[in-house]
């Protein structure tokens, strides 16, 4: 049986070295790399004649051009009318206070029609996103997340009455944000820019995660009923190693099929793809741990506190 409870303090410490890891990140960087939607600006895809161009090369002198920052990928995508047929694509993300403007866009294709070989009849897509459209945009994602949140503290509370359901609603929030953190400590570290589908793997996470940590709850709250004999460190170090198997299957199932979407979205440089599969990826991983080595062990030190008080209550009640 493992000593979950016993090696808590190294279970609590890895995380935070993330953090930690992030936060430095964040430093290096310079905050947090947002993407358009969440910072504003302009994104044009340009159909190429093929995949010998250099994005790196062709956003250097775009740049200089429009004196603006710009952000060039290659990008691979199939023909809808044949699909075996790839179309090789030119994407350009230019964050800025405003999108670009017309004569700006008509400079940067005719640059690409002269010099790369870009066909007249190229397809070609433009999405600007306004600053305060972006700002929006944000904060209504945060919100999504601050709903989700609170409504699962109200549910674990009623769930779990029995196992003193305050401890247990804030301990399994406290792993949700384990999660938020540790995925947007990854995108600090790599410097991933952040876009809708952050958010949208983020409320994925949560749900995932949540679960986990009921199944958990859900064991403890039928152990306590069996081993009424036992101290809470056995009862959570039971109950743990219990569904310990469970837990890890799932995630493992779990993480083969995501892992096969995003190494499918690599070879085939699928960005939206790529975009919700890795922070899927990362908050599967980190759900899992905080499901078993952070919300339960925080539990049973919370409840431990808890039954101390009523234990010294009851005793300075008899003295009076």
């Amino acid at each position: 049986m493992i000593d979950f409870v016993g090696k808590r303090k190294l279970f609590f410490t890895i995380p935070i070295i993330i953090i930690m890891a992030g936060i430095i990140g964040l430093i290096v960087n310079g905050g947090l790399n947002y993407d358009i939607q969440f910072q504003g600006g302009t994104i044009l895809e340009i159909e190429m004649p093929d995949d010998s161009f250099d994005a790196n090369e062709i956003g250097s002198v775009i740049s200089e051009i429009i004196n603006k920052t710009v952000s060039p990928q290659k990008v691979k995508a199939f023909n809808p009318q044949d699909g075996e047929e790839s179309i090789d694509i030119l994407m350009l993300k230019v964050p800025s206070e405003s999108t670009l403007s017309d004569e700006e866009i008509e400079s940067i294709v005719k640059l690409l029609r002269e010099d790369y070989n870009v066909s007249t009849d190229a397809q070609m897509q433009v999405q600007s996103v306004e600053p305060f459209i972006a700002a929006e945009i944000k904060q209504r994602g945060l919100l999504a997340v601050a709903v989700a949140s609170a409504l699962i503290l109200v549910y674990i509370w009623w769930r779990f009455s029995t196992i003193s359901g305050l401890p247990a609603a804030v301990t399994a929030l406290t792993a949700l944000m384990h999660d938020a953190v540790i995925m947007l400590s990854a995108y600090a570290i790599f410097n991933i820019p952040i876009n809708e589908s952050f958010i949208a793997a983020v409320l994925t996470i949560l749900g995932y995660s949540i679960n986990a940590t009921i199944i958990i709850y859900d064991r403890i709250r039928e152990n306590s009923n069996k081993m009424r004999k036992a101290s809470l460190e056995e009862l959570t170090n039971a109950s743990l190693n219990q569904v310990l198997s469970r837990s890890l299957y799932t995630t493992i199932t779990t993480l083969i099929a995501v892992v096969t979407v995003y190494v499918f979205s690599i070879i085939y440089n699928i960005q939206s793809i790529k975009d919700f599969a890795l922070p899927l990826i990362i908050g599967l991983i980190s759900g899992t741990y905080s499901s078993l080595l952070i919300a339960t062990p925080l539990w049973m030190i919370w409840k431990k506190k808890q039954d101390q008080v009523k234990v010294i209550g009851k005793q300075v009640g008899r003295k009076s």
